[in-house]
């Protein structure tokens, strides 16, 4: 079966309320809001509910996943009626209703791979009752070393994303301060490997349900990545925002401005995009009694049409993005976002700023069928976006440890440049460079990209831990 869509829901015509006004709102600001719902593809991607499970341990597999239903289903039973309600109320679009919870490596360390499927299949069964589009959390931190019940998440991870259906996974292997654990890196090729493997059948589809991470963050609403870090909250709402179609039409607008002006044109759409985020996660956090974390104002494109990030780098004069400039242009439009948000709220967190999933944007699939798009240059353009190599198909024979060797490059830019990075890749099992995979939904389709023939299979081997960066001489 193929990842479950968004349910469709109905936006009601927005209408000015109280709470509009006590932000004081300009009616101008208002009617170009809804302009940019209507005709912009602007929308809230996500709210999401991060929930606690530390108090759910125990010893007894059956008594942690029974604490584990009660909790989930008492803090989020009416999540996504609240957030339907309030899409009603202000006519804006609402994507997805997620939850995310404590990395289970920590909640159920103690447990065997029976132990894990079992938490898994708790996390999915509450999800799918409480009307919940995806649930992320089954998560292990591992950048400096790895306990046995983390080694025992992570090998659990290709049966359990293919026995669930709203479950994502994620591991973090490294960081600045830790450097790379390259043990848990070449598990991890492996794991890619296996999910691919496990999900074939549907065109490896549970890779797209799991990110390999440097510096992740504790607050992230975006899956496969999200999860409720330890130092958060027992309840906390995070909105992550998106509207590629919003800054590619201010910057037509623009006409011919210089690059200065462009970038202080994005960051005022950044500014109102960010405050109707934040109008709405406060909202949503008012009416469940918890408390609002923040909120992740990114670009994070969709297959609709002008609904893309390369749509924007063009619009910029980059003729196809992977030309040469692509990365230039991706700074600057990451850097103004980021500005933008930090302008319009004290409380932008996540990683906030451009993504640049393959599948899930017409302009990059487009790039990558004309060939003016490759991994390399993918590569080259995480350095200064919000993630890394994200939803990214390559060929099904591609090897284990190639697969490590890639998520190694991409935990070095962020090791070294103290940034996110992630690595989301789907070997493409049974399939070649050229065919393309059909996922639906906000996962769109993936084209199949080369990755290089030469191997680092011996470097991989080595093993041990590439150590973390001189602080204050990273860049």
């Amino acid at each position: 079966m193929p990842v479950p869509r968004p349910p469709d829901r109905p936006v009601a015509r927005p209408r000015l309320c109280s709470h509009i006004e006590a932000m004081t709102y300009d009616p101008a600001e208002i009617l170009e809001t809804i302009h940019m719902t209507r005709v912009e593809h602007l929308d809230i991607r996500t709210v999401t509910l991060g929930i606690s499970l530390l108090s759910c341990a125990d010893q007894s597999v059956a008594n942690t996943c029974a604490n584990i239903e009660a909790r989930l289903m008492d803090v989020a039973a009416n999540l996504v009626a609240t957030v339907d309600g309030i899409q009603a109320e202000f006519g804006v679009p609402i994507a997805n209703r997620r939850i995310s919870v404590t990395p289970i490596a920590l909640v159920a360390n103690s447990f065997d791979a029976e132990g894990f499927m079992a938490v898994a299949r708790t996390l999915d069964r509450c999800a799918e009752r409480l009307g919940i589009d995806y649930l992320g959390g089954f998560s292990a931190l591992v950048q400096k070393g790895a306990t046995r019940g983390d080694w025992t998440l992570i090998d659990s991870i290709p049966q359990v994303l293919a026995a669930t259906e709203r479950v994502c996974s994620s591991v973090n292997v490294a960081s600045t301060k830790a450097g790379i654990n390259m043990d848990a890196v070449a598990r991890m090729g492996r794991i890619v490997k296996a999910t691919a493997e496990a999900t074939k059948e549907r065109g490896s589809v549970g890779c797209a349900k799991l990110s390999v991470f440097c510096n992740m963050p504790d607050d992230n609403p975006f899956v496969a990545g999200a999860m409720h870090g330890v130092s958060e909250a027992d309840a906390v709402i995070n909105v992550g925002i998106s509207g590629p179609g919003v800054v590619l039409a201010a910057i037509e607008k623009a006409g011919d401005a210089d690059l200065r002006s462009i970038a202080e044109t994005i960051k005022q759409t950044a500014f109102k995009v960010t405050r109707m985020g934040e109008l709405v996660g406060r909202m949503v956090s008012e009416r469940l009694g918890v408390e609002f974390g923040i909120i992740d104002i990114s670009l994070a494109p969709t297959p609709a049409d002008r609904d893309s990030v390369a749509n924007v780098l063009e619009a910029l004069g980059i003729e196809r993005v992977g030309a040469p400039g692509t990365t230039a242009a991706l700074a600057l439009v990451n850097d103004a976002v980021k500005k933008g948000g930090a302008m319009a709220s004290s409380s932008v967190g996540g990683m906030s700023g451009a993504f640049i999933p393959v599948s899930e944007d017409a302009g990059m699939i487009a790039a990558v069928e004309a060939g003016a798009l490759s991994l390399e240059k993918l590569e080259a353009m995480t350095s200064v976006c919000a993630v890394g190599i994200d939803m990214v198909a390559v060929p099904g024979d591609t090897s284990p440890e190639t697969l490590a060797a890639l998520i190694a490059d991409e935990m070095a830019i962020g090791c070294i440049n103290n940034k996110t990075t992630s690595v989301r890749i789907i070997p493409a099992i049974g399939h070649e460079v050229g065919d393309r995979l059909e996922f639906g939904g906000l996962l769109g389709s993936a084209p199949v990209m080369p990755i290089s023939r030469f191997r680092a299979d011996r470097f991989v081997a080595r093993g041990g831990r590439i150590p973390a960066p001189l602080q204050g001489l990273t860049n």
